[in-house]
């Protein structure tokens, strides 16, 4: 349980760069809460990237959505008590791809270079990286058979 836990935590922090002690200590529950995370982190974007109020909404509707589906789905498995980290991970991995995807979308060229300046574009090399190792994991438990 408490490896699952730890999991669900890592791949939390990797998605949103925030800490997750300070979530629980602020809500008290010990569980981030994804309409409070996706909150804090629409008004780090709107200061950083000078967002018009349109964006804002656009990003803030983005990350309450993807933010509750991701956690519901990695909810599942935690219930159901999956310790494979590398599960969690390709949970997290979907969703701040459909983020990001959506975010190039509303952000002008300017406001998109500096959000992949400030951390995006390494996270996802990060998830490209794990995607190429994950096919080829699954090309080589296909040719073995």
């Amino acid at each position: 349980m408490k490896k699952t836990v730890f999991c669900l935590t890592w791949a939390i922090i990797m998605a949103v760069g925030l800490s997750i002690n300070s979530f629980a200590q602020e809500s008290g529950s010990g569980e981030p809460d994804p309409e409070e995370m996706a909150e804090k982190q629409t008004d780090k974007l709107a200061k950083l990237l000078k967002l018009e109020d349109w964006q804002i909404f656009y990003v803030d509707s983005t990350l309450r959505h993807d933010y509750t589906a991701m956690y519901g789905e990695m909810k599942v498995y935690q219930m159901q008590r999956t310790t494979n980290s590398d599960i969690y991970i390709s949970i997290q991995d979907k969703y701040m791809e459909k983020i990001d995807n959506k975010f190039k979308e509303v952000f002008n060229e300017e406001q998109w270079g500096k959000y992949l300046k400030n951390g995006a574009a390494k996270q996802q090399r990060d998830r490209q990286k794990r995607k190429e190792k994950a096919a080829k994991a699954a090309a080589r438990i296909l040719g073995d058979k």
